[in-house]
């Protein structure tokens, strides 16, 4: 079955169509989930909430754009959501720091697992500007309209997000030279 028949089906509330529809992305917005939260159970929440939005709102995708898309938009706006309701960002100094500074040498022989990891541990507003900016290429004012921030706080928090990482990565490869010593 194609994907334009899935979809056609999905707003037919068709329950087998629905399971098929999770199985052919369920892998890719869990990853996507994975991004925005805490941990493994967080996102694994934030993957239910966001497949609940999808079949409800599935009648509204107008078959213009990408359906791939449209359902990571649901998804991030989903875990996004719980931020939201906690006043995640709500205070928040607007100091804009450099965002020039970042570059981190020889990050191949980091595992994408740990990269992971340390961008999971970073605060929540943080985390999530990050995410959003460097893995998902949205603009600052695009992160500002969804988060419900200035675009000053988001340049900020990008440029404290990589601050954190690039010195966690930096304590990572001196710890990984003194081992291999």
């Amino acid at each position: 079955m194609s994907l334009e028949q899935l979809i056609v089906k999905c707003k037919k509330n068709d329950t087998k169509a629905q399971g098929e529809l999770y199985k052919l992305y369920k892998s890719k917005l869990f990853t996507l989930c994975l991004k925005y939260s805490r941990s493994h159970a967080e996102a694994q929440d934030n993957l239910q909430d966001a497949f609940v939005t999808i079949f409800k709102k599935i009648s509204q995708f107008k078959n213009k754009g990408s359906f791939e898309g449209w359902i990571k938009r649901i998804t991030i706006n989903t875990a996004l959501q719980c931020y939201r309701t906690k006043g995640v960002f709500s205070i928040v100094n607007e100091d804009i720091l450099d965002e020039t500074d970042w570059e981190v040498e020889d990050t191949d022989e980091i595992s994408m697992d740990y990269l992971l990891q340390i961008i999971q541990e970073l605060p929540d507003r943080y985390r999530l500007v990050f995410n959003l900016y460097v893995l998902d290429d949205y603009s600052h004012k695009e992160i500002a309209n969804m988060l419900e921030i200035s675009q000053g706080t988001s340049k900020s928090n990008l440029a404290r997000a990589r601050e954190i990482l690039k010195k966690k990565i930096e304590v990572y490869k001196d710890e990984q030279k003194l081992q291999s010593l």
